[in-house]
């Protein structure tokens, strides 16, 4: 290859590199304004189902379903966990283990060996 073609391709490759970097900015703008569009239907969803579900309760219509146009409404328990912190790990061996060096040594072993995956991305940093 030629010294001219050497700078066509890195020409080129820059002209790439910046329509990319375009196309991503634009990429994260779009996620950036889909993301609060869907907190605020997802606060709004949220609102009204507690509604619904007070006003089913004071009526006595809990045992009761709602027709929509594809499916149903129903109320529903639903468990949900609490997460599985360090904190709760100690406290639950503490109540199991009576030795507080065992306990101690087993919340460090986990903590030292557990998997760290690293990777690379980009992150927009926005001004304030």
């Amino acid at each position: 290859m030629d010294t001219n073609n050497q700078l066509v391709i890195s020409s080129n490759a820059k002209k790439e590199f910046v329509d990319n970097v375009k196309k991503w900015v634009l990429c994260d703008q779009q996620l950036k304004i889909m993301k609060e569009k869907t907190d605020r239907i997802r606060d709004m969803k949220n609102t009204l189902g507690s509604a619904i579900c007070t006003y089913m309760d004071e009526n006595k219509l809990s045992q009761n379903e709602i027709e929509i146009t594809n499916g149903k409404l129903k109320i529903c328990d639903k468990k949900e966990y609490s997460p599985l912190t360090f904190s709760y790990i100690e406290h639950s061996l503490a109540k199991i283990i009576p030795d507080k060096s065992h306990v101690q040594y087993i919340i460090q072993y986990l903590k030292e060996n557990r998997e760290i995956k690293t990777s690379t991305e980009l992150k927009s940093i926005y001004k304030k």
